[in-house]
């Protein structure tokens, strides 16, 4: 089991989601590099793929003026398009994007940064997928939980905002009915962090409430 480990260590340092010198820092036990095209969401419908950018520093704070201004500090440029290792310049400073599965319903960013010898108080996370639907599905609702505070986004529109320092709760935020696309949807969000832990899920609820499973997440 420990060399199972260790070789999981050194794969995700040589991958680039560890850095070399950093090796010796445990890996994140949850989250692997994707693999296939295409990730089903799980049968409880939540989200398992995502591209991360590495953390932004903010203020931290967590009311929704002191949110709306780190959105703007940590504005992603108009052209940024995630790719895996990508690089994103924000405030002078560059970021890379992480493609990553995670096995959990939930996505740790806590141990994604500290496994990057980055900061994991006062800071922002982008995050994205794409997901493939079917058929065009309406009356469905993005319901997210995070910590702490986010803004979400389905295909380029407003669906989500939560303020203040919350725990990351199943189906905490819901979005209004909105309707999927057949084929691609886009998901972005932003969780803002002030200090301590930090991760967020996502999943989709058709028109009666239940999960929506049958779609898949590709990046």
């Amino acid at each position: 089991m420990r060399i199972a480990l260790f070789v999981f260590s050194l794969s995700l340092a040589a991958s680039g989601l560890v850095h070399a010198q950093e090796a010796a820092r445990p890996a994140p036990s949850t989250l692997t590099r994707p693999k296939g095209d295409a990730q089903p969401v799980d049968s409880r419908g939540f989200i398992h793929r995502w591209f991360v950018l590495e953390p932004v520093p903010v203020a931290g704070r967590l009311t929704e003026p002191a949110v709306k201004e780190a959105l703007k500090l940590a504005a992603l440029p108009e052209t940024a398009q995630p790719s895996d290792g990508a690089k994103v310049t924000i405030n002078g400073t560059e970021h890379a994007w992480h493609a990553l599965d995670t096995l959990n319903y939930n996505l740790n960013l806590y141990h994604f940064a500290w496994s990057l010898s980055k900061p994991t108080s006062n800071v922002l996370f982008w995050v994205e997928t794409a997901i493939d639907a079917p058929r065009e599905m309406q009356n469905v609702r993005l319901a997210i939980g995070s910590n702490a505070a986010s803004r979400w986004w389905l295909n380029g529109e407003p669906v989500i905002a939560l303020n203040d320092d919350r725990q990351s709760v199943i189906d905490d935020g819901v979005s209004r009915r909105v309707t999927l696309r057949k084929g691609r949807n886009v998901i972005r969000a932003a969780i803002i962090n002030g200090g301590g832990a930090t991760d967020f899920c996502a999943r989709f609820l058709d028109e009666n409430d239940r999960p929506l499973v049958g779609l898949n997440s590709r990046l």
